[in-house]
């Protein structure tokens, strides 16, 4: 524990455990005093994830992170509206599907809807990575939301790999098994465009298969890593903050998003060949 502390000296961490609706209020606790007040089974794998986001692969973590768990569905529910400001249309949606929720500065997390501590640290490493990119963007939203989920989970694959709990050539593999069964891919037109939407990648992996287009998105993320590397796709993160995306995807990665469309399909096709 001490290593981890003395390699995160400017980081704070707010947590809250939900148990029910009742709101708690968060502990602000410093890194660097040794006195977090935190529930154990959460406290130590978020700072080991965050020790490696930071330290082994580079990213700018924000120096102030809050990060609420909840232990049950109905709290979540409330989360969503209190703490992630979701409009109240919607809450339901999202909850039936997702495990976590990032927003600017602050991560909320269902405990319950993850299986065994593998995907708990992918989750966690997932969404730290949104408000990484939110940081780096100013706000939520601005980028393109298929290469905003697929570096999260790049992201998050990383770290277990360097965490010996998984490698990222497993997921590949595995990811380009479930992404030829995704209709973009089969019909051989990914629709970029449109998936840079926040709202219609929702509606797209809700009707062409929630994990289809998260591995679709994983690979296209990690083809554009492999081939200009992670701080030149950061750096498109940093463009969203001053352009719209197709501008800030133009001027990062030097082509159109149609053009690299072409390029990444003729990449996975090969792969898969």
């Amino acid at each position: 524990m001490m290593r981890i502390l003395g390699r995160l000296p400017l980081a704070t961490l707010i947590f809250l455990t939900a148990c029910g609706a009742a709101p708690i209020t968060p502990v602000t606790v410093s890194l660097t005093d040794g006195g977090l007040q935190v529930p154990p089974e959460h406290r130590a794998a978020v700072e080991e994830i965050v020790g490696v986001m930071r330290d082994d692969l580079g990213l700018p973590v924000p120096q102030r992170v809050s990060v609420y768990v909840y232990e049950s569905r109905a709290s979540f529910r409330e989360g969503l509206m209190d703490e992630g400001y979701v409009a109240i249309d919607r809450v339901n949606e999202i909850a039936s599907f997702a495990a976590g929720l990032a927003r600017p500065g602050r991560v909320l997390l269902h405990a319950k809807a993850t299986r065994g501590r593998l995907e708990w640290k992918r989750l966690i490493a997932h969404e730290l990575t949104h408000v990484v990119q939110f940081n780096l963007a100013g706000g939520d939203g601005r980028a393109d939301q298929w290469l905003a989920e697929g570096l999260a989970e790049r992201v998050a694959f990383e770290v277990l790999q360097h965490m010996g709990m998984d490698s990222l050539a497993d997921r590949r593999e595995r990811a380009l098994n479930g992404a030829r069964k995704h209709p973009g891919f089969a019909a051989g037109r990914l629709d970029l465009a449109a998936l840079g939407s926040p709202r219609e990648f929702t509606l797209r992996h809700q009707r062409d298969g929630s994990l289809e287009t998260y591995q679709l998105s994983f690979l296209m993320a990690d083809y554009l890593v492999q081939r200009d590397g992670l701080p030149v796709v950061l750096e498109y993160f940093r463009n969203c903050r001053v352009m719209d995306r197709d501008r800030a995807f133009a001027r990062t990665f030097g082509q159109p998003i149609q053009q690299f469309e072409t390029e990444v399909l003729a990449y996975l096709r090969g792969l898969g060949a």
